[in-house]
């Protein structure tokens, strides 16, 4: 596939979405786990693990399920 800009070449180049989170550094892990296990509805990367500060990667098609089970989850997780 050609990298190119041309939305009509790339359908899906408006689904991706990156949502910055901060959850204790403890948590970082167990967040990771749990966001995998949901059938990739995202994907977890740590941006700085001693803050706490995690990016989703996800989709904004998945984006409302995903956040509204991350809500859910026992964990003390601030969405930017």
């Amino acid at each position: 596939m050609k990298s190119n800009n041309n939305d009509k070449e790339n359908p899906w180049s408006d689904c991706d979405m990156l949502v910055k989170a901060r959850v204790p550094r403890s948590e970082i892990q167990l967040l990771a786990k749990y966001v995998e296990g949901l059938g990739h509805l995202g994907v977890i990367t740590t941006i700085d693990r001693l803050n706490g500060e995690v990016l989703i990667q996800t989709t904004k098609h998945c984006w409302p399920d995903l956040k509204s089970i991350i809500k859910e989850l026992p964990l003390a997780i601030e969405l930017e």
